[in-house]
């Protein structure tokens, strides 16, 4: 189950923007609503295109283990914004052919939990993997930036048993998509993420 980075924050978290704070100061009731300003991937976007293309390659890697996806997505640099980008990827990965979605698949990471998880969870986790890998000979994927991390047990194990029952075609294509949807996450947090050494040019 790959670990999905930047899931929402519940409206009622603590430090959320939304929430209520001080009846006296920001936030409190009167007061207008304060929004979180979005995150700005221009930074990371600029350092992306002007990356070596043996680095930017790799980079790409990390979001889908495709060599050819990765290597068309450095070689089609440079994009003009994100939505450029993430265009870009959704076209390529619905380029992949069989083989390449199973390099990419061999490539994801071993499920894994938080270490305070409980080891029922542990273990069922393990045996619906192994039911799912049984039956379609990969490992199961999903994109799980839609709920936050108190949720992904309960998401993977019901998207495996939902998906068992899907024939080879109809699951190839779900995996595929999946795939897709992971690229993208993991693409917007490779841009997030702050390319300067101790955040200074």
């Amino acid at each position: 189950m790959p670990t999905q980075p930047r899931l929402p924050v519940p409206a009622d978290a603590p430090g959320d923007p939304g929430s209520h704070g001080d009846p006296g100061g920001p936030g409190g009731p009167g007061a207008p609503p304060t929004v979180a300003p979005p995150t700005d991937h221009a930074v990371g976007l600029a350092h992306f295109n002007n990356l070596p293309f043996a680095a930017a390659e790799a980079a790409f890697l990390e979001c889908c283990g495709s060599l050819r996806w990765a290597h068309r997505m450095a070689a089609h640099r440079p994009y003009p914004d994100l939505g450029a980008l993430l265009a870009a990827s959704d076209e390529a990965g619905y380029d992949l052919a069989p083989r390449d979605i199973a390099e990419a698949l061999a490539a994801e990471p071993a499920t894994c939990l938080h270490d305070d998880a409980p080891r029922a969870a542990h273990l069922a986790l393990r045996a619906a993997h192994a039911a799912y890998e049984s039956r379609f000979g990969h490992a199961f994927v999903i994109c799980l930036d839609a709920h936050l991390p108190s949720q992904h047990v309960d998401q993977v194990l019901a998207g495996i048993r939902v998906r068992l029952a899907h024939d080879t075609d109809e699951e190839r294509a779900v995996t595929a998509e999946e795939l897709r949807r992971l690229a993208r996450s993991r693409i917007v947090e490779l841009l997030a993420a702050d390319p300067r050494p101790n955040g200074t040019l």
